[in-house]
């Protein structure tokens, strides 16, 4: 999910994958790598992007991107995005897509936590994500 899921700060995406950019880990700062292992300490296999100055954790299932953590230079927590099979989206999220946008289809969902603990929820159709609040109520596409 890390390439096709956008990130939420706020109500404010961070990017999409054409600007993330691939890391190593010794590219990563230890406070970043440090706050990883605190917050997330079974998370393991991780592959590491920067997106806009921030420090994006991908691990977990198959293909690496179960779980996607963002985290500041300085290790501060901004938000978790993890993977959801697209039945566990609010029962409100399917119908919206299917009025809203005529012949789209979901093609992966994420329910993303804050650091203030705030949930919403990410959907991946063709042309662009939607993000919903955590009553499943639309907030905005991009």
């Amino acid at each position: 999910m890390k390439k096709t899921l956008s990130l939420l700060m706020g109500f404010g995406f961070i990017a999409t994958a054409a600007l993330a950019q691939d890391l190593k880990p010794k590219d990563v700062p230890v406070a970043v790598k440090s706050a990883l292992a605190s917050k997330y300490p079974a998370a393991s296999k991780v592959n590491w992007e920067k997106e806009k100055g921030n420090y994006e954790a991908n691990w977990g299932g198959k293909s690496g991107e179960d779980n996607s953590a963002v985290f500041t230079p300085t290790g501060a927590f901004v938000e978790i995005v993890k993977a959801i099979p697209i039945t566990d989206l609010p029962k409100s999220i399917a119908p919206y897509v299917s009025i809203h946008y005529k012949g789209a289809k979901i093609k992966e969902a994420g329910k993303v936590t804050d650091a203030t603990g705030k949930t919403f929820y990410e959907t991946e159709i063709k042309g662009g994500d939607l993000i919903f609040d955590e009553n499943g109520v639309f907030v905005k596409k991009n």
